[in-house]
């Protein structure tokens, strides 16, 4: 049975590898890519689905500008294991990351997406036009859904990301560890 729960720690490197493996390294060649780059999700907002202990889907969401002065939610990436697919994974995640945005009290969630897909969830193109991406994209797969009636009425201008800074690592105990484990030597 199919189990969707706030993401761990312990599941970053099977969410990695589930995302390798649906979207490809071409992932971190994604416009939307550069509004998650060394940020975190939004606070209470990253899922995944289990099956048997074995994590079968992901989603998050992510803070972001709809314009000058408006807060909003980038939602993605979304995926699914090939062998989990048309069985309502990805239906179920949408439904539990955009039940909790709206429970946090955000106002609007975005995405750059299908349509065709999204469209079920409530998703369109409508309020979206004013806005735009820092690099590259398809004005007509920028979605938007309003939690919040009006949300985003008026929006325009560059979607940016807002939200909180991914920790630095620490270089010093990279190296460290790097040597202990691998046997590299110290500099003379």
């Amino acid at each position: 049975m199919i189990m969707i729960r706030q993401e761990r720690p312990a599941d970053v490197s099977a969410r990695e590898a589930l995302l390798d493996l649906s979207f490809g390294q071409c992932r971190f060649d994604k416009t939307s890519e550069r509004l998650r780059e060394g940020r975190l999700p939004a606070e209470g907002l990253a899922f995944v689905a289990v099956d048997g202990g074995r994590i079968v889907g992901t989603v998050r969401l992510w803070q972001v500008s709809s314009g000058p002065g408006r807060t909003a939610l980038l939602l993605g990436p979304l995926a699914v294991l090939p062998d989990r697919r048309n069985r309502g994974v990805g239906a179920a995640l949408m439904r539990r990351a955009l039940r909790d945005a709206r429970r946090l009290g955000h106002r609007a969630v975005m995405l750059v997406g299908d349509a065709s897909y999204y469209s079920r969830f409530g998703f369109d193109a409508a309020n979206t036009g004013l806005l735009w991406l820092p690099g590259p994209y398809e004005p007509d797969r920028l979605l938007a859904l309003e939690l919040v009636p009006e949300a985003l009425a008026g929006a325009r201008g560059l979607v940016a990301a807002t939200g909180r800074l991914a920790p630095k690592p620490e270089l010093g105990a990279m190296l460290a560890r790097l040597r202990a484990s691998n046997g590299i030597p110290r500099a003379a």
